[in-house]
């Protein structure tokens, strides 16, 4: 399977504190899909190009790969 970077909407909930927690990730189509747990964070390179703030989630008991970089999210996505 290749990957490719995939750009998405993200609703999040940004806390007094600065802190950033995206919620869920929206497609072009426009279904909305809950992240269900956020497993990890932290400032990585994706295989996939560009870098930024990873967070792995849980989204429908898949875990996937979802960045912040600068200001655009994308995730880490097969080939249609």
């Amino acid at each position: 399977m290749e990957l490719y970077k995939r750009y998405v909407d993200v609703v999040l909930l940004q806390r007094r504190s600065g802190q950033i927690e995206p919620l869920y990730l929206c497609w072009d189509n426009g279904r909305k899909y809950r992240i269900d747990k956020i497993l990890e964070v932290s400032r990585r390179a994706s295989p996939v190009g560009g870098c930024g703030i990873r967070y792995v989630c849980l989204i429908r008991g898949q875990r996937r790969n979802l960045f912040l970089e600068k200001d655009k999210w994308f995730i880490e996505s097969t080939r249609p």
